[in-house]
């Protein structure tokens, strides 16, 4: 090996120590004590094989969690899809102050969950909430609406405040892949006679398409994987309509101390996450052929 290839992977190895610290090592003992009775009361723990595994399957509380989490990720991502590709396209149009626009409708993005999470919390409040009271006063409702407490009020509630926090990013994201759209394309298409619609599925579609399809490989683990703002509003509830998966495994692990089980659960979610994925990355390589 020269010189020069041992100086290349010195300036690499601090990421690679960071890489292994923060993610292989968390990986492979979530791995490991899945197959495990651990414990975090116990210090002692044997290996149990698929126990673990049988015990989640075979339980109504991990299917319960596991249909909220699609539930959860396909409403949120249909929704931040729809606002945020909306968003792009009329911002797309607009020619004065384009980039105040742009930064005032990325402020949501900008905040931190926990501040999201408990200022949502304090706006839905089916006490001193300021929508409820607004809904009392305008005499829409005529006793305090309790938003976070009705089990299909709690669950809408959450996929709007998801949809409101992540709309920016997509729409940040298309409003750029859209700049890189050639302008004669559509004067071309409207010389020979195209449509509005025509236009848009031939030209602006196949331009942003893979743009689309990574946003929403990438939103769907981090929507899949959400835990901070279910959490911080309702904390799964109520009666557990709110509870997905990661909730569940935090429960689990931190609640009843079962750590092996809890492993388990994050392995399965992890396994439905990478096929998920394959799937993605199959449908966007086959784009990648079209374009080539």
């Amino acid at each position: 090996m020269t010189r020069k290839n041992y100086t290349r992977w010195f300036f690499v190895l601090p990421a690679l120590l960071v890489i292994g610290v923060l993610l292989f090592y968390p990986i492979c003992s979530s791995i490991y004590y899945s197959f495990t009775n651990k414990n975090l009361i116990k210090a002692s723990y044997d290996f149990v094989g698929l126990e673990n595994y049988k015990i989640v399957l075979m339980s109504k509380d991990f299917w319960n969690a596991f249909f909220n989490t699609i539930k959860w990720t396909v409403l949120s991502l249909g929704g931040q899809i729809l606002v945020g590709f909306t968003g792009a396209l009329a911002l797309n149009r607009v020619r004065l102050f384009k980039s105040t626009y742009r930064t005032l409708l990325i402020i949501p993005w900008a905040f931190p969950s926990i501040v999201i999470a408990f200022s949502w919390q304090w706006i839905l409040n089916g006490v001193y909430g300021y929508i409820p009271n607004m809904l009392v006063e305008l005499g829409i409702c005529e006793t305090v609406p309790q938003f976070l407490i009705h089990k299909t009020g709690a669950f809408i509630c959450l996929v709007l405040i998801n949809i409101w926090f992540g709309a920016p990013l997509i729409m940040v994201n298309v409003l750029s892949a859209l700049q890189t759209v050639p302008m004669d394309q559509y004067e071309a298409a409207k010389i020979d006679g195209a449509t509005t619609w025509q236009s848009f599925y031939h030209i602006t579609m196949p331009h942003i398409k893979l743009v689309m399809g990574l946003l929403i490989a990438l939103r769907t683990v981090w929507i899949f994987n959400s835990f901070d703002i279910i959490y911080l509003i309702t904390g799964g509830g109520p009666a557990g309509v709110t509870e997905t998966i990661p909730i569940l495994a935090y429960n689990m692990g931190w609640g009843t101390k079962l750590i092996g089980r809890s492993s388990a659960v994050t392995v399965l979610l992890f396994i439905f996450l990478i096929l998920v994925l394959a799937a993605y990355f199959i449908k966007l390589r086959h784009w990648e052929k079209e374009e080539n």
